[in-house]
């Protein structure tokens, strides 16, 4: 006997007239028609509450997928876009995600939570059933309810099919036609030892090789079609895969995120084998050991190896967890699988949607999403919070970690220096945490959705996956070499008044560029803010008067100076410019006895080691003549 013809009846909620559909940003998918539920009666209506952010919601979208086929003459998807950071409530970022997620029914655009109100919706995702008489029957929160709702979908068919009041026939769906890139909404890269790029085309459900400019295609791997298939390049199948890591035999693992399993792709032929998962995401009470091909996984975002084994940011459940290569097995780590900002022993700290992974001296570094934090796993065992605190905790500012914030970061990556450049996604930016100094800058501004970077040489290689391509940067010189903090020697400085000297003598055959003003630039800070009671700031002046505080003992003062030189020869009439600029670190130390004057030489004359402490002799780089 059928098993949905035996199963009781589903409970229904009181029956309660649906409000009608409103949201500022309008449709997507409709060929620029806008939908009302009056216009729909006569169908089942099923409103997906989601934001794109949120991956149980994007969980839901792919749970649909089948269901909207089997029902799709009686069944309407609609699905109520509804954000939770600022960055999802820019329409051009929602079509963006429509695109990158194959929503393939219609999406209405509510930024300013209208409908969600109106449906007293409390949680992404909530899934609401309407009759085709136009009443609420029935509202679900969370991930896991799809066999339910087809079980009440098919009910009311058969009840309003023999009211009358049930109309069939296809609803339009008429997504925009996607532009001819070369990527499309890229995920994750990985430099290869040969000096080219492995990239995971997410939307076309590939990994593609480019060379090492960043942009010619050497090879494609997968068919391009949504699958779970091994095999060849040009037959093997991806589901939308995310992060890359190489293994020390050459292979790579890709967390094939919608597919829920980790593959192993073997650069030189090509060939794609799975290594991890079932193909079908982890439920509660679902194993979280054991054979890596018997246990479920969910939404693998990112990978590294660290301490032998492949680490997995288990962003579905919000935990870490690991693959051992040698014994064909997975464990959790961290994390309980609460959704939350919560530090101490790995097994009992929550994360929230773990999206990328990195590897310092220091430990596991883990690009936290959801809770836009950044956090480390020690080889203690311990997780401890750098930056963020909390679910709904999220901005732009840079400064000491505890007062920074981020929006939405789903990368992380290792700089030379030891620091962290943190894919920082909904703020369209790239920025630098340093552990040595506890501090956060941006590195670069007016990045699509970065999601992923790796370094190459001197530059740092970026994912901007809403631009649809790598964009090469070069990295300050800071961040190139190791900190010196910890290799110098503390500095005793005067209780109170203390002098600072940046001395600047332009190189031979250079002069002070004063035509647009002040050549020079001096900016001072301390960490903590406290050790200054006077000083900090921004100047022309390349001397300072400061005054310390004694009561808080040591800390480090961060001194950035920058001199613009021209070209002297007055026979040339249009001289070549150039910036000089150098950032040191000083660990000092207020003290009776201690020296009331620094002196910091600019033009280059301590080199790596010297006084100047931030490693590397002052750069020079070219700005245009005016």
């Amino acid at each position: 006997m059928d098993d949905a013809a035996s199963a009781p009846p589903v409970r229904r909620s009181a029956r309660v007239r649906a409000p009608e559909l409103a949201g500022k940003g309008g449709w997507l998918n409709t060929g620029g028609a806008a939908y009302t539920l009056a216009g729909l009666r006569g169908r089942v209506v099923l409103l997906d509450f989601w934001t794109f952010a949120c991956v149980n919601c994007l969980h839901v979208v792919d749970e649909l997928r089948e269901l909207e086929e089997r029902h799709r003459d009686t069944l309407v998807v609609i699905g109520v876009h509804s954000p939770k950071f600022p960055h999802e409530a820019e329409h051009a970022a929602v079509a963006d995600a429509v695109e990158r997620y194959a929503v393939a029914h219609p999406v209405l655009d509510d930024p300013e939570l209208t409908t969600w109100t109106q449906y007293a919706v409390r949680a992404w995702p909530t899934l609401v059933v309407v009759d085709p008489e136009g009443y609420v029957v029935a509202t679900y929160s969370g991930e896991g309810h799809v066999p339910e709702i087809e079980r009440l979908v098919t009910e009311l068919e058969a009840e309003h099919a023999a009211k009358g009041t049930l109309r069939r026939g296809d609803l339009p769906y008429a997504p925009p036609e996607p532009e001819p890139t070369v990527l499309r909404f890229p995920g994750k890269v990985l430099l290869l030892p040969s000096g080219t790029f492995l990239v995971t085309d997410t939307t076309r459900h590939q990994v593609v090789e480019l060379a090492e400019d960043g942009e010619t295609v050497l090879r494609r791997f997968g068919s391009g079609g949504r699958g779970l298939v091994d095999g060849p390049p040009g037959r093997a199948r991806f589901q939308e895969p995310q992060g890359l890591a190489l293994l020390p035999d050459g292979a790579v693992v890709v967390a094939d995120t919608v597919n829920h399993a980790l593959r192993r792709l073997d650069p030189e032929s090509g060939e794609v084998t799975t290594l991890a998962g079932t193909g079908s995401p982890w439920r509660p009470g679902d194993a979280t050991d054991g054979p890596a091909r018997a246990v479920n996984l969910s939404s693998p975002w990112d990978v590294t190896v660290w301490q032998g084994t492949v680490w997995i940011a288990m962003a579905g459940i919000h935990q870490l967890w690991s693959y051992d290569p040698a014994a064909g097995t997975v464990a959790r780590e961290a994390g309980t699988g609460g959704e939350q900002l919560v530090d101490g022993p790995a097994k009992e700290a929550l994360f929230a949607q773990p999206s990328g992974l990195a590897v310092t001296p220091e430990g596991l570094w883990v690009a936290d999403s959801e809770s836009s934090a950044l956090r480390r796993l020690g080889p203690d065992g311990r997780v401890r919070t750098a930056v963020g605190a909390g679910l709904f905790a999220f901005g732009y500012r840079d400064g000491p970690a505890d007062e920074a914030l981020f929006q939405h970061p789903l990368g992380v990556t290792a700089l030379p220096d030891g620091s962290l450049a943190v894919c920082d996604t909904y703020n369209q930016a790239l920025r630098r945490y340093d552990p040595a100094t506890g501090e956060v800058t941006t590195l670069a501004t007016d990045l699509r959705e970065p999601s992923g970077a790796v370094v190459v040489g001197e530059d740092v290689v970026v994912v901007e996956s809403a631009r649809h391509r790598l964009t090469r940067l070069r990295l300050p010189a800071q961040a190139l070499g190791p900190h010196t903090d910890t290799e110098r020697s503390v500095t005793g400085i005067a209780v109170g008044p203390v002098h600072l000297d940046v001395v600047f003598t332009p190189p031979p055959g250079q002069k002070l560029d004063t035509r647009d003003g002040p050549a020079t630039r001096l900016l001072v800070s301390a960490s903590p803010p406290a050790l200054l009671r006077s000083g900090e700031g921004a100047g022309s002046d390349l001397s300072r008067a400061l005054e310390t505080d004694p009561a808080v003992g040591q800390g480090v003062l961060h001194v950035v100076a920058t001199a613009a030189a021209c070209d002297a020869d007055p026979e040339v009439p249009h001289p070549a410019c150039h910036v000089h600029r150098r950032e040191w670190r000083l660990p000092v130390r207020p003290s009776a006895g201690g020296t009331d004057r620094l002196v910091l030489e600019l033009s280059g004359a301590d080199g790596p080691g010297g006084p100047g402490g931030a490693g590397g002799a002052s750069g020079q780089t070219p700005y245009p003549s005016l």
